[in-house]
């Protein structure tokens, strides 16, 4: 399912394509603005939002084997709720 499906099934719910539209970029809109800030958003049974910090390391390049520095980073991370993971496993 992309982002036009998602909009379709949540437009059937609400009776407007326009108004899930909506909604569905101000979902995304606030929760990635909020993890950007480095706040955790946590959606009950559902899963959490948060920023993660990769340290700097050396790795290497596989072709070559040379050594590469990679830096530092920040990223975005997700972990499932207990409902999600129950729902996806079939219990």
């Amino acid at each position: 399912m992309n982002k036009r499906d998602l909009v379709d099934a949540i437009s059937e719910r609400l009776g407007s394509k326009k108004a899930a539209a909506e909604a569905v970029d101000a979902i995304l809109d606030t929760i990635q603005s909020t993890v950007a800030k480095g706040e955790k958003v946590a959606i009950t049974g559902f899963g959490s939002f948060e920023k993660a910090d990769r340290p700097a390391r050396t790795a290497r390049n596989p072709a070559t084997g040379n050594a590469i520095d990679v830096p530092a980073t920040s990223v975005p991370k997700f972990k499932a709720g207990a409902d999600f993971k129950n729902l996806v496993a079939g219990k």
